[in-house]
């Protein structure tokens, strides 16, 4: 047999062999759709078989029952309470300095500014001007914001003792 009429057979096997598969494809498909079978269906039972798989390794085993006792100790229920009283803690302290800093910003909106200020100014341009930056309410506060950052900060090392005073408008923390 020529080698030219070999390679001929040897494809048309391969073309019938594909639309034998292409056919069988199609009958799997049809009667996936029978049964209800959807790819979103299979892919949701590979997934949980998996799972169930992953589950019963002695790893899988091992690490749990690991996870388990650092769930049950001492050490993670007292780190587990302090973290969730900072984070209360943290929740009061932002709100309140929010609610604080929106009642600042409201008084500082209604003080009169000069009428030589073009309507196109923004209070972002204003908080610059030093009659703002004067006022009584920017004071308070500049003076509340130091005193936070005090207290989170504390008094630095470098400092000395006068400098390291509770902050005022005179002496900032900045």
């Amino acid at each position: 047999m020529c080698p030219a009429r070999a390679a001929f057979q040897v494809e048309e096997e391969i073309n019938t062999l594909r639309q034998v598969l292409s056919a069988k494809e199609r009958h799997a498909a049809e009667l996936k759709r029978k049964l209800g079978l959807s790819p979103l269906n299979e892919l949701k039972q590979n997934l949980t078989k998996s799972w169930q798989d992953v589950q019963t390794t002695n790893a899988y085993v091992s690490a749990s029952a690991t996870l388990d006792d650092i769930a049950h100790s001492e050490a993670y229920k007292k780190t587990q309470e302090t973290l969730s009283q900072a984070g209360q803690k943290t929740s009061a302290a932002l709100t309140t300095m929010s609610s604080a800093i929106s009642r600042k910003l409201g008084d500082m909106r209604v003080l009169p500014f000069s009428n030589s200020f073009s309507s196109h100014y923004s209070i972002r341009h204003s908080i610059s001007m030093p009659a703002m930056r004067n006022s009584a309410t920017f004071k308070s506060f500049e003076d509340k914001m130091g005193n936070l950052k005090y207290k989170v900060v504390g008094p630095r090392g470098d400092e000395s003792p006068a400098d390291s005073a509770t902050p005022t408008q005179e002496n900032p923390p900045f």
